[in-house]
C-alpha cells in the first residue's frame, strides 16, 4: 500500500531525492551569459519548513536569487535561478556519490527557458533530466 500523497515519477516535475545543500543566504556562481556572476539565495520555490529552519536547494530546485556582483545596471535585481552545480555531495540510484568543486546556477524566466545562450561548465544529471531547455544548452553533463 502507497504512503498517503506519494507521487511518481511524472515526467519533467519528477524531483530524484537529492540532499540538500544549499539554504538560504548562499551565494551561488551563475554559469551563463546572462550578465549575473554572482547571486545570493532568498527563497526556495515549493520548499516548507519546521519553525526556524532554513529553506534550503539541491540540484534541479528552483530558486529566487538577489544579483550581487553583475554588469552594470542589474546589482540587486531579483531573478528566478534553477541549481546545476553543489559542493555538498549527494548519493545517486546506483551507489555512486557525486559532489562539484562549487555551487552553480543558471538563470531562468518564470516559464522556465534559459536567460543567457550558453552554460559554462557541468551540469548534473538531475537537473538536466528535470529542465530539458538546460539539458540543450549544457556543454557537458555529468
Amino acid at each position: 500500500m502507497a504512503k498517503r500523497g506519494a507521487k511518481g515519477p511524472t515526467g519533467i516535475t519528477y524531483k530524484p531525492n537529492v540532499t540538500r545543500g544549499l539554504p538560504v543566504v548562499a551565494t551561488v556562481n551563475i554559469a551563463d551569459n546572462s550578465g549575473v556572476y554572482l547571486g545570493l539565495i532568498i527563497s526556495v520555490k515549493g520548499m516548507k519548513t519546521r519553525l526556524r529552519r532554513l529553506p534550503a536547494a539541491a540540484v534541479g530546485d528552483i530558486v529566487k536569487i538577489a544579483a550581487k556582483k553583475t554588469k552594470p545596471g542589474l546589482k540587486g535585481q531579483i531573478f528566478d535561478a534553477v541549481i546545476i552545480r553543489q559542493r555538498k555531495s549527494y548519493r545517486r540510484p546506483d551507489g555512486t556519490w557525486i559532489q562539484f568543486e562549487d555551487n552553480a546556477a543558471v538563470i531562468v524566466t518564470p516559464e522556465g527557458d534559459v536567460k543567457g545562450t550558453e552554460i559554462r561548465g557541468p551540469v548534473a544529471r538531475e537537473a538536466a533530466e528535470r529542465w530539458p531547455k538546460i539539458a540543450g544548452l549544457a556543454t557537458m553533463i555529468i
